[in-house]
C-alpha cells in the first residue's frame, strides 16, 4: 500500500528534513510541500491526501485551525517544537504528533501508525478483520491482540486499554473517537462517553451496568438503544433486562 502525503511547515529546514524522511520511506508518496497552511488549502480541493505532516505553530492559519477545516478523510500527524501542544493535537483526533527535532525512527513510527490505520480500514471495507492493533504508549509502539481486549476507558485526553493478558491497563494519549475508529465495529461497541467494550467478552449485565470482574461499566442513555439492538439479537429476555 502507498500513502499520499503532504508537508506543511513554515520553517524551510523542517520541510526539507521531512521531505528527506518521506523520500526514504517506501510506502509514502510526497504530493506537495508548503510553508503556509493557507497556500495548501487549494491542493486539498484538487486531490485526496492520506497523511498530512502538519506544523502547529504557524502564522495566518495554525495547524490546529487547519485540521478542523480539512475534514476526517486525511490522517494528521502534527509536528511541533512544543510538547504542551500534544494534548491539543489529540483533541482534534490527530493520529500522532512528532516533537522537534524529529528523528527518522520517530518519523517512521508515526508513518507506520498511519499505514496500519489505512490497512485496517481497507480490510474492514473488504470484510477482512485485522487481528492486532499498534498503540503508542510511553514512546513505544505496543502490539495488542484484539481478542484479548476487555474494554477501553477514556480519561480526559488518554485512553486506558484493559486486556486479559495484563494486570494493568495500557495507557495511550489518544481520543476515544480515534480509538473507536480503530476498532472493528462488529466486535466493539461504545456504551458510554467514557467506555468501549468488546461484545464477546460481556458475561454479566447487572442493572444497566456491564460487569468485568469487580469493575462495573455503566451503559448511558445516549448509547443504550444501540446496545439494546445488540442484546435483542442474542437474548429472549431483553425486556426484563432493560
Amino acid at each position: 500500500m502507498t500513502l499520499t502525503c503532504l508537508i506543511i511547515d513554515d520553517e524551510p529546514l523542517a520541510v526539507s528534513l521531512l521531505e528527506s524522511y518521506v523520500n526514504k520511506t517506501p510506502f509514502l508518496k510526497l504530493e506537495g510541500m508548503y510553508n503556509s497552511a493557507v497556500d495548501a488549502l487549494t491542493q486539498f480541493g484538487e486531490q485526496s491526501i492520506d497523511v498530512l505532516f502538519l506544523d502547529i505553530q504557524m502564522p495566518e492559519l495554525n495547524g490546529l485551525e487547519f485540521s478542523r477545516i480539512i475534514g476526517n478523510d486525511t490522517r494528521i500527524i502534527f509536528t511541533t517544537a512544543f510538547e504542551h501542544y500534544a494534548l491539543d493535537s489529540y483533541k482534534v483526533n490527530a493520529l500522532d504528533y512528532l516533537l522537534k527535532p524529529i528523528s527518522y525512527p520517530d518519523f517512521l513510527q508515526s508513518a507506520n501508525k498511519a499505514l496500519q490505520w489505512y490497512e485496517m480500514l481497507h480490510k474492514q471495507e473488504a470484510g477482512v478483520e485485522a487481528e492486532t492493533i499498534f498503540i503508542k504508549s510511553e514512546y513505544k509502539l505496543i502490539q495488542i491482540e484484539l481478542r484479548k481486549i476487555l474494554y477501553i476507558e477514556g480519561l480526559k485526553d488518554y485512553v486506558k486499554i484493559y486486556t486479559e493478558a495484563e494486570a494493568r491497563p495500557i495507557i495511550s494519549l489518544m481520543s476515544m473517537k480515534t480509538m473507536e475508529d480503530l476498532l472493528p465495529s462488529n466486535r466493539f461497541i461504545r456504551v458510554h462517553r467514557s467506555f468501549i467494550v468488546q461484545l464477546e467478552k460481556i458475561k454479566v449485565i447487572d442493572r444497566n451496568r456491564i460487569l468485568f470482574g469487580k469493575e462495573y461499566i455503566p451503559i448511558s442513555e445516549s448509547y443504550k438503544q444501540k446496545f439494546n439492538d445488540f442484546l435483542n439479537e442474542r437474548s429472549l429476555f431483553i425486556k426484563k433486562l432493560f
